[in-house]
């Protein structure tokens, strides 16, 4: 897509990126959020109507919510044609360390529970059943590789290898403080924040550690229904899982990845939209 006033510079899974082309403003970029969706390292078709309008809205709610630097930048307006699924954004210096955190005992760290008793090397309770809340959150971090590579889980040593002890103790304890706020925001939007993925970068102009990317989006977490949860119903969700389960179950992961049909497209389009409604019309 041509944008008037901006040049397209890369092409992410689920993003489109763009730098103004004024000089003055060649620390931005615009960020657009298409409605593609992937999984397992794979981008998936059909695209998911509405998910880019739905994954900007609530990155957008959350950052006005956290207590946080963030990238976003309000000295450029974003264009006509993409307003609504794009945001203007200060570019950061990333690190490359995707912080998970998780809260409760779901996807590839309860598979990884059953086999070890841990996860990400943490030791965890014996005895812990799939959803269960976790004794106190984890920092559960994963090397972030480049685009055609499969991201890895890794320890915090290896944390501090890549970008010193110093960042890695804040990418840690920030990760798990923030974690902590949006869980008792979803809470009174009566969801449960599973678990989370932050990227964080360094602001060159300011040399402040700033949250970057998207934040708390169906993309990025795991979310459920509180009420639904505590009767014991550990198996839905308001993200992309719902994609994640028909895949395990269609698909080999080694060839071309199928379509994914109408109805699981048409649920999670209508998932999508649900979090944002009840996390954006919750006022707290």
């Amino acid at each position: 897509m041509e944008l008037t006033g901006f040049k397209h510079v890369y092409s992410g899974k689920v993003r489109e990126l763009y730098e103004p082309e004024d000089p003055k403003f060649s620390h931005l970029v615009l960020i657009v959020a298409s409605d593609r969706i992937s999984a397992f390292d794979y981008i998936h078709s059909p695209d998911i109507p509405g998910k880019g309008k739905n994954l900007t809205e609530i990155t957008s709610w959350w950052f006005e919510r956290l207590d946080y630097p963030n990238h976003l930048s309000h000295e450029l307006e974003v264009p006509d044609a993409v307003r609504g699924r794009a945001v203007v954004a200060k570019k950061l210096k990333m690190y490359p360390v995707e912080c998970v955190v998780r809260g409760y005992l779901a996807g590839s760290g309860y598979k990884e529970y059953l086999d070890t008793g841990k996860v990400c090397g943490i030791e965890l309770p014996q005895g812990l059943e799939n959803g269960d809340r976790l004794p106190h959150p984890i920092f559960t971090p994963a090397y972030k590789a480049p685009q055609g590579e499969k991201d890895e889980n890794i320890s915090f040593e290896r944390v501090t290898e890549l970008v010193g002890a110093d960042i890695a103790e804040r990418l840690r304890d920030d990760s798990i403080k923030i974690f902590i706020s949006a869980s008792q925001a979803a809470e009174k939007a009566g969801l449960i924040l599973a678990d989370t993925k932050f990227e964080f970068g360094n602001d060159p102009r300011t040399n402040v550690l700033t949250l970057g990317d998207e934040v708390l989006t169906p993309d990025s977490s795991r979310y459920w229904d509180k009420s639904e949860w505590e009767s014991g119903k550990r198996d839905q969700s308001f993200d992309k899982q719902i994609v994640r389960n028909w895949l395990e179950q269609n698909w080999d992961k080694i060839s071309e990845p199928p379509m994914l049909p109408e109805d699981i497209v048409s649920l999670t389009a209508e998932r999508y939209g649900l979090l944002a409604e009840k996390l954006t019309s919750n006022n707290n």
